[in-house]
This record gives structure tokens, sequence and C-alpha cells, in this order.
């Protein structure tokens, strides 16, 4: 029997609202569980989402907003002076310790669940491109692929990239909580806009089955990297 998984969309600092999704699927010790990117900034509690996820065992591939942290955390382990930060992202570097940013250091920009015949990874896949070639900045920022197939940031112009992705294997992804939930035959788009207000998703495989639970509160205005 396959084990079951649990993917989580952008969970952005919201602790609670991981808590309440984690007993409204039923998830239970023996499960996996793996988040699509951007655990931290904009919500309350960054660090409790990251001490969560590591005391359950979870993985995650990077997002984002991880990556804008991490920006900081390696000047500083280099002696340089750290780039100045968004409030938003200046609060996760105050709080977090070494153990937990080695740990978001950790992080790969996709994981393989060869078991599920799927990939996570945070933002998006130019398709036609081999996973290795893909740019590792369009893998954590993309939402759209262009007239010309290149990738695009942009929710605006474009063709959501989910649409084209051809399969066999299954993709699932955030990053475009403005597009909110995507489910295609082979992607699946999990953002839903929790720090937003929105929600917070989650996909179960083999199932494919969603679940999802209520913001407690919005943090940030989406539309905005």
């Amino acid at each position: 029997m396959t084990a079951r998984t649990l993917i989580v969309g952008d969970v952005h600092g919201c602790r609670e609202e991981l808590e309440d999704l984690l007993e409204e699927s039923g998830w239970e010790d023996g499960d996996d569980l793996v988040l699509v990117g951007d655990l931290v900034a904009k919500g309350p509690d960054s660090l409790g989402v990251l001490r969560l996820v590591r005391k359950l065992g979870g993985r995650a591939v990077r997002g984002n907003h991880d990556q804008h942290c991490l920006k900081w955390w390696d000047a500083r382990q280099a002696g340089d002076d750290p780039p100045k930060l968004r409030p938003a992202h200046q609060r996760v570097a105050e709080e977090l310790e070494e153990e937990d940013w080695r740990w978001l250091a950790g992080l790969p920009l996709w994981l393989e669940l060869p078991e599920h015949d799927a990939l996570v990874v945070h933002a998006g896949l130019v398709v036609d491109l081999p996973l290795e070639e893909q740019d590792p900045y369009d893998l954590m920022n993309m939402r759209s692929i262009l007239k010309d197939g290149s990738a695009s940031r942009s929710y605006e112009e474009g063709t959501p990239w989910a649409m084209l992705w051809p399969g066999p294997r299954l993709v699932v992804f955030g990053h475009d909580a403005v597009r909110g939930l995507q489910n295609h035959p082979h992607a699946v788009g999990l953002d839903t806009g929790c720090v937003y207000g929105g929600w917070l998703t989650g996909l179960w495989l083999p199932s494919r089955d969603l679940v999802a639970v209520p913001a407690r509160a919005a943090h940030a205005q989406p539309g905005k990297d």
C-alpha cells in the first residue's frame, strides 16, 4: 500500500492555520508531510512554522520568500553587510536561530515523489525543459508562459504555466495566490492566499483529495511579491 502524502500550500508564517489543516485533514504519524515553499514571512509566526514542520519530520521546497530571507543569512555567514530587507522579512531575520537557518538553507528547489509519480516545486516549470536545466529563479518565481515560450513572474500576461503542463508526472506547486486553486490534469496549484485572509489548502496523494481551512486573519495584501 502506497503511503499517504499531504502536500500543503504556501503557509507564510501562519502556524495556527497549519495546525488547523493537519487536524482537519486527518494527518497522522506515518503520513508524509510536504510543503510547497514560502514557509516564512508575512504571517505572524514564521519560527513556529519552521519548528512545527521539523518536529513532524516534514519536508519542503524553497520558495521565493524563503530565498529573500536566506540572502540575508548568506551575507551574514560570509561576513558581508546583509541586504536591507522589507519589514516582513526583517522579522524573520531577527527571530530565527542558527539551527532554523540551516534547515531553511537546506531546502531544495524541487522534491521528487516517485511513489506518487509526482514532483513538488514552489512556482513553476518551463514546459519541455529538462528539470536539471530549469532556471532556479523561475522555479521560485514564475507564474506564466509568454508567447515566446519563456517564463514570466506576471499573472497579468501570458498563460498559466500549469495549463500547458503535459504530464504525465503530476506537478504540485504554490506561489500564485491571485489565481488561487489551480486543478489541472497534471498540475495542481495550492496557494489559496492564507496569509491574505483566504484559505490554507492541502492535497492528499495518491487520492488527489483536497482539504482546506479558512485563515484566522489577514496579514498582508496579495499581488505583491
